[in-house]
């Protein structure tokens, strides 16, 4: 299928503003066919590609996480998450560090669930989903010190994700999106 016609060219990018976990820039685009239409500008979010981690531990609970969230302002239940980080060498390496950063759990069974962009619209990055396989606990969570990361973990039995997803309980796209595609990879459990 040519989709040629659908396609735009940017012209020219502005950063806008530098906010430490994303940037904002403004392009200034036009339709790829069409060199004599006028510009228009479209703002773009930069973050860091992201992870996801499902893990399950050999019980058959998922460990989850709940956590203050400031863009709802509340608190929200969640699987464990975060950046991929210049110093990660992949994003399952990223995945690694933030399941045992946030959970103090580790597992030696890791599966690719998907790769996904988070808001194709205005965000230019991916966030990769792992399932981590008979998660256990080494340790206590270790946070970054900075004071803004206050997470409590949460045990709940795998067959309680769809009652809690019906439910309104977890509400987080990304997490909803996760769930979705270990579903999709049903096998990916056994």
């Amino acid at each position: 299928m040519d989709n040629s016609a659908l396609m735009w060219r940017t012209v020219s990018t502005e950063l806008v503003a530098d906010c430490k976990v994303f940037s904002v820039s403004r392009n200034n685009s036009r339709r790829a066919q069409d060199e004599g239409e006028k510009l228009h500008s479209f703002y773009v979010l930069h973050p860091h590609n992201w992870i996801n981690v499902i893990p399950v531990t050999a019980a058959g609970e998922v460990v989850m996480v709940e956590q203050y969230r400031h863009g709802v302002g509340h608190v929200t239940l969640e699987i464990p998450g975060g950046m991929v980080d210049p110093t990660d060498s992949s994003p399952v390496d990223a995945a690694v560090r933030e399941l045992l950063e946030e959970t103090g759990y580790v597992s030696d069974d890791w599966v690719s669930l998907g790769r996904i962009h988070p808001n194709p619209a205005i965000q230019s990055n991916v966030c990769d989903t792992y399932l981590a396989r008979n998660a256990r606990q080494i340790e206590q969570p270790s946070f970054d010190g900075s004071g803004t990361e206050m997470i409590a973990l949460r045990l709940v039995p795998i067959e309680r994700i769809p009652e809690l997803l019906k439910a309104g309980v977890i509400t987080h796209a990304l997490v909803i999106v996760a769930f979705h595609l270990m579903q999709l990879n049903g096998d990916a459990l056994t």
